[in-house]
């Protein structure tokens, strides 16, 4: 086989193994009795040692993942990554990836450190904590909260037994944690009494509350007041852990939506600690915060299993810098999750206009998008979509999405539309190629 040529510079070893796998695969269909060459043989030498090549030049350029215009309506769509970072993070991200920084390396005395702060600084000033502590994700912040309750009982009520996502369930991460599940009330209707008789007996250590972010509650249905659980959980010497799963640092009742619970309010609240998350509502990479009082945030600093989910530099390096867009007042403008839900809907008008204008066949479609994410379930934004009709949905929703770039829409009354919402401006050409591109043969094959 003929690669020694092209293949000079690279390490032996990987061409070895790339040359065994090529020469395994034409074995294998050889022995199948379906020769690869254009003329039914065997492939010659020289194009084995073409692909042995062409193979390590593809690993080589590591094109990472296809590039997705996200037309779902959709604002946090777990399918296709969530939060897009702001540009501030990417560059932070970089910088951090290409480099070094003082991780844990403290800048004045040249001795070793507290690992890189500036992201937790923040949380605090924002939330108004005690103290702060970021971990890989939400799932992991509030294993290690529920994980101060050590052996004893955790009490939850029944109503908020959730599954956070991926088949991961509340009283599993309470059990692994290492503690005891304590259910507490019923599915609908929970009282701060239903608290009070786990703790005074002994039978709970830690009252964890689990804020609904992905389903909603209707009906007949009662849950105990925030200050009033805190005060009881705190009489019985027991602490009040919050998670909020998706969390959110900008009121999203000044968007049009239904308030969501902001850390510092169950804080406020009393609550000991809140979890929450960096990459939904935060809008930056994943990552998993704690926020409270100082001695419990310092105890869980100490877990063994913390060191088993603390970021690296470069999330910790992202995270820092889209928190900072908070403290900066710059939060609806800098980071894509909050710009796009406060988009008019008259930006969104032209710029479904100005798209339909230009690709036959299309319209302007008064739509509505969702947040995703599990965050604020039920509630909806007023938006604008192309429409495309007269042509297969399913086959043109394909073709878009195995396009370049790729392109997710919806099917919405039999027809294709592509919501704008979660489209940056500067995307528009994109997908007016995209689109274009795929209503040719769609239209062939209508």
């Amino acid at each position: 086989m003929v690669v020694r040529p092209r293949a000079a510079g690279r390490d032996t070893d990987a061409v070895v193994a790339m040359v065994r796998l090529v020469l395994d695969e034409e074995r294998a269909r050889l022995a199948a009795g379906a020769p690869s060459g254009d003329a039914g043989e065997a492939r010659s030498v020289h194009d084995l040692g073409d692909d042995v090549v062409a193979r390590l030049e593809a690993l080589e350029a590591s094109p990472g993942p296809a590039r997705v215009l996200n037309a779902t309506g959709v604002i946090v769509h777990t399918n296709l990554g969530r939060a897009p970072w702001p540009a501030a993070a990417v560059r932070a991200a970089r910088e951090a990836a290409e480099g070094t920084l003082f991780l844990e390396l403290d800048r004045s005395t040249g001795r070793r450190g507290r690992r890189y702060r500036e992201a937790e600084a923040h949380l605090v000033a924002l939330t108004g904590a005690e103290d702060a502590l970021v971990v890989t994700n939400n799932a992991a912040a509030l294993a290690l909260a529920v994980g101060l309750a050590r052996r004893g009982g955790v009490a939850v009520s029944r109503g908020e037994l959730v599954e956070i996502g991926g088949g991961v369930r509340i009283p599993e991460i309470v059990r692994r944690a290492g503690a005891r599940l304590v259910e507490v009330g019923t599915t609908n209707r929970t009282r701060v009494a239903d608290f009070r008789e786990v703790l005074a007996d002994g039978r709970a250590k830690v009252v964890l509350r689990v804020h609904p972010s992905n389903f909603r509650q209707e009906g007949f249905t009662e849950s105990p007041g925030r200050r009033e659980l805190a005060d009881v959980a705190h009489t019985h010497g027991a602490l009040l852990v919050d998670d909020l799963g998706s969390g959110a640092l900008l009121d999203t009742a000044a968007f049009g939506l239904a308030h969501e619970p902001t850390p510092a309010e169950r804080l406020a609240d009393g609550a000991d600690l809140v979890t929450f998350s960096g990459d939904k509502l935060v809008g930056g990479p994943q990552a998993g915060f704690v926020v409270g009082r100082a001695d419990l945030v310092a105890t869980l600093r100490k877990d063994p299993l913390a060191r088993a989910m603390r970021p690296d530099k470069v999330i910790l390096a992202a995270v820092a810098a889209t928190l900072g867009l908070y403290r900066a007042g710059v939060a609806t403008r800098e980071i894509p999750v909050w710009r796009q839900l406060a988009t008019p809907v008259d930006v969104l008008e032209l710029r479904a206009a100005a798209i339909a204008a230009r690709v036959p066949g299309t319209r302007v479609a008064a739509v509505r998008s969702t947040v995703g994410g599990g965050s604020l379930p039920g509630e909806t934004l007023e938006s604008r979509a192309v429409a495309v009709a007269g042509a297969s949905p399913d086959r043109l929703l394909a073709r878009l999405r195995t396009g370049t770039p790729a392109v997710v829409g919806r099917i919405d009354d039999g027809e294709v539309v592509l919501d704008l919402r979660a489209v940056e401006p500067a995307d528009d050409e994109a997908l007016v190629g995209a689109l274009t591109a795929a209503l040719l043969p769609a239209r062939r094959h209508g």
